[in-house]
């Protein structure tokens, strides 16, 4: 097999497997269905990733890192940084299902995935370098400041069935400018 097959493989494993995990969580994901939508083997799966939690932790890792390419932190422009997440969780609704099915069936027993822990970190430490240059306001807790903003930014997507019909009377661009200055106003602390 040529050398680029291994890496095709493992993606359309990765990519079947987010569809999969997404759509069903990690409990009721199939192997199977994987195996068939990336036109591959359950074997490759196991060779590839070990188990089916190893295939999520994959599937986890690569949408993280898709979405810190694409949303990169600038803790100089936090209501922007906030709109580029929006804009990724409209794009890609499949983030926030797996983050939620993680949440769900994982909750506080999971090892934590490094890639996801050192992502939390490196905008941990961009927002204490902001509050060390005057930026951002010293009083209030990194931790605290970043959770607001990666939540105000999944506030539309992660809306209660009774309250997603409404969601969409408003534009995408209304959304959009709703986070914004919602992080915004939040940060004038």
């Amino acid at each position: 097999m040529p050398p680029g097959d291994s890496e095709a493989t493992r993606k359309r494993l990765i990519d079947a497997a987010i569809q999969e995990f997404s759509a069903y969580g990690i409990a009721g994901a199939r192997v199977d269905r994987i195996a068939a939508a990336s036109k591959s083997n359950k074997a490759q799966i196991y060779h590839y990733f070990g188990s089916k939690d190893g295939l999520f932790d994959a599937a986890f890792d690569s949408l993280v890192v898709a979405a810190v390419e694409d949303a990169p932190i600038d803790p100089n422009d936090l209501p922007e940084y906030a709109g580029r997440l929006f804009d990724g969780y409209e794009d890609h609704p499949e983030i926030l299902r797996l983050a939620t099915w993680y949440r769900l069936e994982r909750g506080d027993s999971a090892t934590p995935i490094e890639a996801v822990t050192k992502n939390i970190q490196d905008k941990l430490d961009a927002v204490a370098r902001a509050q060390e240059d005057g930026t951002l306001p010293r009083s209030v807790d990194p931790v605290v400041i970043l959770g607001l903003v990666i939540h105000l930014a999944q506030i539309w997507s992660a809306a209660s069935p009774e309250f997603a019909p409404f969601v969409p009377k408003l534009s995408r661009a209304d959304r959009r400018t709703a986070v914004v200055d919602a992080v915004r106003r939040v940060l004038a602390f």
